[in-house]
C-alpha cells in the first residue's frame, strides 16, 4: 500500500504531539516496557496502524505495539466510557488485520502495573 507524503507527514505530526502529551499513566507504563525490559520483547508507544477501509486510507495509532506478539495495548481512561461503541468498532477493524487488542483501565495500571503486565505476558 502506497501512502502518500500528505498522511504520513500528518501521521508523524499526530504521533510526536500523543508522545509529548502522554498521560502519566502512559508515562508509567512506558517506563515498564521500554528498551526491551519485559521478556525482550519490543514496545513501541504512539504506533501508527495504516489501512484501507471502503477505499479510503485510514490510520489508527495505538497507544502500545508488540510486534512480535501482533499486540495493540490500549491505556483506556474514563474517556472511553464515551467511546466505546467506536472502540469496539476500531478494535474489530483492527483484528482484521491479524492485530489483537488489549484494553487495560487507567486503575489498573496505577494501581499494580505488575500484574497488569503479567496478564500480558510481559
Amino acid at each position: 500500500m502506497r501512502i502518500p507524503e500528505s498522511t504520513k507527514t500528518l501521521i508523524l505530526q499526530t504521533v510526536r504531539q500523543l508522545r509529548k502529551d502522554q498521560t502519566p499513566t502512559e508515562k508509567k507504563f512506558w517506563e515498564a516496557v521500554r528498551n526491551r525490559q519485559r521478556k525482550g520483547k519490543k514496545i513501541l508507544r504512539q504506533h501508527p496502524i495504516v489501512f484501507e477501509y471502503d477505499n479510503i486510507l485510514r490510520f489508527y495509532i495505538a497507544d502500545f505495539f508488540c510486534a512480535e506478539e501482533m499486540l495493540l495495548i490500549e491505556i483506556d481512561g474514563s474517556i472511553h466510557d464515551l467511546t466505546e461503541e467506536r472502540d469496539r468498532l476500531r478494535d474489530h477493524m483492527i483484528s482484521q488485520l491479524g492485530y489483537r487488542t488489549v484494553r487495560i483501565s487507567t486503575f489498573a495500571v496505577e494501581k499494580d502495573i505488575d500484574a497488569v503486565l503479567k496478564t500480558l505476558g510481559l
